[in-house]
């Protein structure tokens, strides 16, 4: 007699993904699910019951500066889960995927200053009422410019298409605790590499979990609303995003959610939840699944506004400026062919190639130049 495979009845995470089937079959269900959660269940924050959907940590200087002028009732209406702002984005072209109420469009759009320009992108009607409701106002009178450089856009994110979002006309995607929401996840972040320029970059909070969730967690709507449903195991999501092009993702910053609510802690059983902000950079043909060696060193220049001294490209790396470091092909490129390329001067090419990059941890002091480790 023979016996099963071990494989039997397992279903791929990334099959579900591609198939747009992690939140079940019914997509517009899923939508609409998440429509009234957020336009007529929860009217502010005090009504969440995990901290899902809250900022775990204190964001830089310059984003608690921008927050204060943000009107009082966006602020009241903020679902996310983290602070996807990287400093210096001045003059670049920023797109809020899932912008809810609009405070992070707000903020952006006193960081990008008036020669940048700030779209957010929502489908709940309410919502968006919020965000418009100030806009004017605030660009013309609290920060003085002499025209509105922030606007919002009805739409779904799998579709930024039909949102008329052209392709290659963003130089940075944000968002905050949206995707873990979206039942095409996939189209979403292909959606995201199609409308980035090169040297672009999403970076992003969301939710994740670490393993696979089972179908009646995934349906659930509170879990979904409250953005543990949706939340994708962390190995999958990065399998997504290598899929997609998205080859080498980074990780910023991660911190565990706290599930207050003891029936839904029933619910989701020995689940961890984790609020991470990721960094993904479209850098065609730049960026590889591995860090390869090139020889290549890069310094900070102190240039970006909020970081003088030093730089954090990720959770292991920490450039102080004036200081070379040797860095990978992937992080060179990062630094030096990116939005981020007039605040790094890099050395070297890839005309030689010297293997697999030697990574390690971080250095908890600067070492000798060119030193450092990459990954």
């Amino acid at each position: 007699m023979s016996r099963p495979l071990a494989a039997t009845g397992a279903v791929s995470g990334i099959s579900e993904l591609l198939e747009a089937q992690q939140l079940g079959k019914d997509q517009q269900g899923v939508l609409e699910s998440v429509k009234e959660y957020y336009g007529e269940v929860l009217t502010t924050r005090d009504d969440l019951k995990t901290s899902a959907c809250s900022t775990a940590s204190a964001p830089p200087s310059l984003v608690r500066d921008a927050l204060k002028l943000v009107p009082d009732e966006v602020k009241s209406k903020y679902y996310g889960c983290g602070s996807p702002f990287p400093m210096g984005i001045e003059g670049l072209r920023v797109l809020d995927l899932g912008s809810g109420s609009g405070r992070d469009c707000y903020v952006c759009a006193a960081l990008v200053g008036e020669r940048g320009s700030v779209t957010g992108v929502d489908m709940t009607q309410a919502l968006l009422n919020v965000a418009r409701k100030y806009a004017d106002e605030y660009c013309s009178q609290t920060l003085g410019y002499a025209a509105p450089n922030m606007r919002f856009v009805e739409g779904e994110i799998e579709y930024l298409d039909r949102a008329g979002v052209p392709d290659s006309s963003v130089d940075l995607v944000i968002s905050n605790c949206v995707i873990n929401l979206s039942p095409d996840k996939a189209r979403v972040l292909r959606e995201v590499y199609r409308v980035l320029a090169a040297g672009g970059e999403m970076h992003f909070s969301d939710v994740y979990c670490d393993r696979r969730l089972p179908a009646e967690v995934r349906t659930h709507p509170v879990l979904l609303g409250e953005c543990l449903g949706g939340a994708l195991y962390v190995e999958d999501f990065v399998r997504l995003c290598r899929q997609v092009g998205f080859l080498d993702p980074r990780t910023l910053s991660s911190s565990e959610i706290e599930v207050r609510d003891k029936e839904l802690k029933g619910l989701l059983g020995e689940a961890r939840f984790y609020s991470i902000t990721y960094r993904l950079f479209k850098l065609p043909e730049a960026i590889e699944t591995l860090c390869e060696d090139y020889g290549q060193a890069c310094k900070y220049k102190g240039t970006i506004p909020g970081a003088p001294h030093s730089y954090v490209l990720d959770d292991h790396h920490t450039f102080q400026a004036g200081k070379w470091y040797e860095v990978c092909g992937n992080t060179a490129a990062m630094v030096g062919d990116s939005w981020m390329g007039k605040h790094f001067e890099v050395v070297g090419d890839r005309s030689t190639h010297y293997g697999l990059f030697a990574c390690g941890p971080a250095p908890t002091t600067a070492p000798a130049a060119p030193g450092g480790a990459c990954c």
